[in-house]
């Protein structure tokens, strides 16, 4: 593990997670400016990869950089490309040295500007089935949680649990509700819900614990598509109440 000090504000941790890919911390706090370097060192990375990456992936306050050593290692037997190379004991170590430099450079980098996704939600009935019981907890009435859930925009944090589960901060505290204490062994595709202080989406049939307040007609994971994710760490999503009607059209549309 290696602890370096970045600037007065925070510092960086790198750790191995195996022997192909390592992990960067950038903060120790779930909030925009974490997460806006985590985003600025993704699009550094994504702009000028080193040999050997492969992929990366972002999450809440890290960001974990997958690479294959051998690829690493043509550069360094060369030694054409990175002077600081023969320094490094390993491919992790050297993997080290050059994140460390470009974590070091973040204060120039600017994260790329999020895209805006609208998703259409049904609120209520029976695509929303824990809706009274978050207006109970609450104290606010039905159509003052839709209102409130429907007025600002969220931000993707991070994509997991499930193949394009969007985890999204944002959520107003006046609606953060407890999960479920019993959890539903089913849970339909597009079901919009609240756990706790986040709010999110199921993308497949899966179990889950989250408050059910709707649902969105929009599939968020196309196994097909080359991006099977519809939503992405860094995005901006908003949500627009439509009426059950609407719900049925769109399904059938689609």
């Amino acid at each position: 593990m290696s602890i370096a000090p970045v600037n007065p504000v925070f510092e960086v941790k790198l750790s191995p997670l195996g022997d192909t890919a390592i992990i960067v911390e950038l903060g120790c706090a779930i909030d925009r400016k974490t997460h806006e370097r985590v985003q600025a060192l993704s699009s550094y990375l994504r702009r000028e990869p080193f040999p050997g990456f492969i992929e990366l992936v972002p999450a809440y306050v890290t960001l974990t950089i997958f690479y294959d050593p051998m690829k690493l290692l043509a550069p360094l037997a060369e030694n054409n490309w990175n002077p600081r190379a023969e320094a490094a004991a390993s491919p992790y170590e050297w993997v080290c040295q050059l994140l460390l430099d470009m974590v070091s450079k973040l204060e120039d980098e600017q994260a790329a500007a999020p895209r805006i996704i609208t998703l259409p939600v049904c609120y209520g009935g029976e695509l929303g089935p824990d809706l009274a019981a978050v207006a109970e907890h609450s104290g606010l009435s039905e159509s003052e949680i839709i209102a409130m859930h429907a007025a600002q925009p969220y931000l993707v944090h991070m994509v997991g649990f499930a193949p394009g589960f969007p985890y999204l901060g944002g959520l107003p505290e006046q609606i953060a509700t407890p999960r479920r204490s019993t959890p539903r062994l089913r849970i339909e595709p597009g079901s919009v819900g609240i756990g706790g202080k986040q709010t999110g989406v199921y993308p497949i049939v899966s179990p889950g614990g989250w408050q059910i307040i709707g649902r969105t007609p929009v599939a968020l994971f196309r196994p097909a598509h080359e991006q099977p994710s519809l939503l992405r760490a860094g995005d901006q999503v908003y949500f627009e109440p439509i009426s059950y009607e609407a719900f049925i059209a769109w399904e059938e549309q689609a």
